[in-house]
């Protein structure tokens, strides 16, 4: 079975099961918690994703950074046309509940994220790291759908 095949398998499994906030991992859940819960407020504009060294592991960080760049110098829109950290270029959330299930021997954990946005279901998975500057994510899946792959990243 292929890695790629195991992680999207064991993210529909994580986010099969359902979400509530329990005996869980503080430091990736609140990682995760300084991401979402600003979405809640009213005007919130978004994370500033671009800043991708903030929230994404190295080798991810610096292809939304190399996007970035050559849609700046193309004047065309990004490849990452949208929040990454919602799945949508619109948004307007109601609740956000969260679960992290964490492997303490590899420094890693992954999060499933459930929210209403604009009164629709939204369901991610996020596979952190623990890296020197803090947890960051490794790679974001929704309904098939991977941030990783979408810049060719295995």
């Amino acid at each position: 079975m292929g890695k790629r095949f195991r992680r999207r398998a064991f993210a529909l499994a994580l986010l099969a099961v359902p979400i509530a906030a329990g005996a869980q991992s503080a430091a990736p859940l609140d990682f995760l918690r300084s991401i979402y819960e600003p979405y809640k407020q009213a005007g919130f504009k978004g994370q500033p994703y671009w800043e991708a060294r903030r929230f994404f592991v190295t080798d991810l960080a610096e292809a939304i950074e190399r996007d970035f760049e050559k849609a700046k110098k193309s004047r065309e829109v990004p490849a990452l046309d949208g929040d990454p950290f919602l799945n949508a270029q619109d948004w307007n959330i109601h609740s956000i509940n969260y679960a992290v299930t964490e492997m303490r021997s590899a420094k890693r954990a992954v999060g499933a994220v459930a929210l209403d946005n604009l009164g629709t279901p939204t369901l991610l998975a996020l596979f952190l790291v623990e890296t020197p500057q803090g947890w960051r994510i490794d790679d974001i899946v929704s309904r098939g759908s991977s941030l990783r792959a979408s810049f060719k990243l295995n």
